[in-house]
Formats: C-alpha cells, sequence, structure tokens
C-alpha cells in the first residue's frame, strides 16, 4: 500500500466504525479455535491488539510485508511479527491452529491460489481460515488505487477459490449489507479519481451512526445476498485426500 495509508490505519484502527465492524466479526469467527493464531497480512496490528486483550488464551503471529507496519505491529500487540509475504510464509507445515486474513488477498502484489495454497500448508488438519474481502469489482474506486487493490470478489467466488483449494466446511457470506447503498453514492457518485482515503476520522456522531448500523446489520436473524464485503471461513480438512 502507500505509506500514508499505513499512517491512517494506524491513527484509525481502534476507532473508526469499519474497523470496529470488522475486528468483532473476525474475532466472533475466532471464537471456536484455540492455540496458535497467525493474522497473515497484519498492517499495524490492531487486530492482533484486540485479540490480546479479549483472548489471551492464544498465542499470537503476525505476518506482514512492510518493514515499518510490522515494526508498529509488534509495538502496538505485543506479539510476534515476521517480515514476509503470504505468497511464501516462513512458518511450519501443520504449525497453525488458526489464519485470519482481512482485506490481503486483494493486494496486486498477493497471488490468490498461492496465498491459499500457504494457509493450507500452515493449519493443522482440522485448522481454521478466516478471509475477509471487498466485493464486487464494479465497486472499485479511488480508494483502491490508493491501496493497490487488483480484485474484489463475491459470495460465489470465495466459495470456488476455497474449494479448489481443497478447503472444506466452506462459509461465505456478504455483510456491510445495509450500508452498500451509501457505499455506491460515495464511491461511483460523489468521489473523484483523487478521492482521500476511505480510512480517516469521523466526526463521533456519524462515526457512531455508522457503527450502529453495522450492529443492527449484525443482530438480524438472517444474511442479505449482497454487501460491500464478503466474510469467508474454512477448514482444512483432518482426512486429507489420497495422493
Amino acid at each position: 500500500m502507500d505509506p500514508i495509508e499505513y499512517h491512517l490505519m494506524d491513527e484509525a484502527e481502534t476507532t473508526m466504525w469499519w474497523y470496529r465492524a470488522l475486528h468483532a466479526r473476525l474475532a466472533e469467527a475466532l471464537a471456536p479455535v484455540h492455540g496458535r493464531v497467525l493474522d497473515a497480512g497484519c498492517g499495524t496490528g490492531g487486530f492482533l491488539r484486540i485479540l490480546r486483550t479479549a483472548r489471551p488464551d492464544l498465542e499470537l503471529l503476525g505476518l506482514e510485508w512492510a518493514d515499518a507496519a510490522a515494526h508498529r505491529a509488534r509495538a502496538k500487540s505485543a506479539a510476534l511479527v515476521a517480515r514476509g509475504s503470504v505468497n511464501a510464509m516462513p512458518f511450519a507445515d501443520a504449525s497453525l491452529d488458526a489464519v485470519v486474513t482481512a482485506d490481503v488477498l486483494c493486494h496486486d502484489a498477493v497471488h490468490p491460489p498461492a496465498a491459499l495454497t500457504e494457509f493450507y500448508r500452515v493449519l493443522r488438519p482440522g485448522g481454521r481460515l478466516v478471509i475477509n474481502m471487498p466485493s464486487y469489482a464494479w465497486l472499485a474506486s479511488a480508494h483502491d488505487r490508493r491501496v493497490h487493490n487488483a480484485r474484489r470478489v463475491t459470495a460465489a467466488s470465495m466459495q470456488n477459490w476455497l474449494a479448489t483449494a481443497g478447503f472444506t466446511q466452506v462459509r461465505t457470506r456478504f455483510w456491510n449489507s445495509l450500508l452498500l447503498p451509501l457505499m455506491i453514492v460515495q464511491r461511483k457518485l460523489l468521489a473523484r479519481g483523487d478521492s482521500a482515503s476511505d480510512v480517516a476520522t469521523f466526526p463521533p456522531w456519524l462515526d457512531a451512526t455508522l457503527h450502529g448500523i453495522t450492529r443492527l446489520e449484525h443482530t438480524m436473524p438472517f444474511t442479505l445476498p449482497f454487501g460491500g464485503s464478503v466474510l469467508s471461513i474454512a477448514s482444512r480438512p483432518v482426512l486429507e485426500p489420497s495422493a
């Protein structure tokens, strides 16, 4: 990403409505997990810090390509953060109980088939993979260019990616659905090619309103077939396919 985006992330990820909503969903997806958890592409460490407080039972690891972000993640979370790429990770086979990766497979430097192969390799049999991705190629905007996003997905495409990589118990769903109309207006009608980053400090009333909408959506007894993001949960099978 552009260096300024790491600075904005570092400043906003503990307070901005978007990060709070994302982190709540990631933490919920990791609720059944115990043991060693890797945040692959951990950025400046906001989610690792959330887990450090909420789940002191976990052994936390991070992986980050950008040196300055990795340094900040170590300081912020007190986790062990390695430098490296999700395309070729510096972890042993079957050494992790869970891998979580948020808005990473979308980056142009990432090769999704290679990254998914790596996630499969480092997870123990039965280990859990949690992935968040931005949705819909047509929703790409100036912010995607700033953070070097090369791809956006649907729930169906994530289902296919994970099944092709050998994962089982695959569940994919859209979220941030109630705010999708506002995202379309902001990104496609109001934004200009030189628009500022989507990551920012919002006025308190607006931040509280947007976060409240995500919380309302989270309490709904059903999920909508559209949304601004796709959350996927899958497992490395306990019984490996025969050669």
